[in-house]
């Protein structure tokens, strides 16, 4: 009998899951789980609520849990104690998401992998472990070409009317906010970053209008010179790229890679379809 194995990559929206038995596998979806938004407890509600019901009474060998926030060793035993809660015979091994980027997207072989998503990150991983990792500073001061900075920039726009009457048109049309519910969101509200990310959206689907390709471009640009560019091996090995924001603006990642001459690699949407190969090995 295979073994049965659950590997899951979640970030601050959401967390995919995938259920591997041998060469069968089965793709689950929950909320996102960042501890340092949600306690334990809470994150084992939200396995026995969302996840258990989907995957019936199926016994779990192994569980590979790639996280955001997991690289804080207080964060691993959090969700380390919330899946043993659910799943007490199971092998746990909880990493954080960089990892899991890093092996998704470079394998066994040398790389720079970032991750541009509703949060970013990057480092150099060597084919086994991660030797350098620029400093990630969270939303607030850091997360350059994230979901959250980007969105960030177009809220922005819209409050400081920065947006010609165009687009100022098309974000009310969007949106249908004000300026107190915004503002309320930001500083009032839990998961923040979530909510700034959600504005990015208004940039995919208004691609062409100089003012939304500069705040791309700006963005990303941010996000190149402040860590791409930072590491040497960047100047010899490929530098691959894997979230939404990658993604979905990925033409604008191959000009920035033109314009530094740096080889672009990999750019896949999640990283689980390369976890699941990695972890069938």
């Amino acid at each position: 009998m295979p073994l049965v194995k659950l590997i899951a990559d979640s970030g601050a929206t959401k967390t995919e899951w995938c259920l591997l038995r041998g060469t069968k596998k089965k793709i689950f979806f929950t909320q996102g789980m960042s501890p340092y938004f949600v306690n334990s407890e809470q994150m084992s509600g939200i396995i026995s609520g969302e996840l258990l019901p989907l995957i019936k009474k199926m016994h779990i060998d192994e569980i590979y849990y790639y996280g955001t926030g997991c690289s804080n060793p207080e964060n691993v035993k959090m969700v380390k104690n919330a899946l043993k809660r659910v799943f007490p015979e199971a092998l746990i091994k909880v990493d954080h998401d960089l990892m899991g980027a890093a092996k998704s997207l470079c394998g066994d072989n040398k790389g720079i992998a970032c991750i541009l998503g509703t949060g970013s990150n990057s480092c150099y991983y060597n084919g086994k472990k991660i030797v350098k990792n620029s400093p990630g500073l969270g939303y607030i001061l850091g997360d350059e070409g994230s979901g959250a900075y980007l969105g960030k920039k177009v809220i922005q726009y819209y409050l400081y009317n920065t947006f010609d009457e165009d687009l100022r048109s098309r974000f009310d049309a969007r949106f249908v906010t004000n300026t107190n519910e915004i503002l309320n969101a930001v500083y009032k509200q839990p998961l923040p970053n979530r909510y700034m990310a959600s504005f990015a959206i208004f940039l995919a689907e208004n691609r062409g209008h100089y003012m939304i390709e500069n705040i791309i471009e700006d963005g990303l640009n941010d996000f190149f010179f402040n860590h791409v560019y930072k590491y040497r091996e960047s100047w010899t090995l490929p530098v691959h790229f894997v979230g939404s924001v990658a993604y979905g603006f990925r033409d604008v990642l191959a000009d920035l890679c033109k314009s530094y001459q740096l080889e672009l690699g990999h750019v896949i949407k999640n990283p689980l379809e390369g976890l699941i190969k990695y972890h069938s090995l």
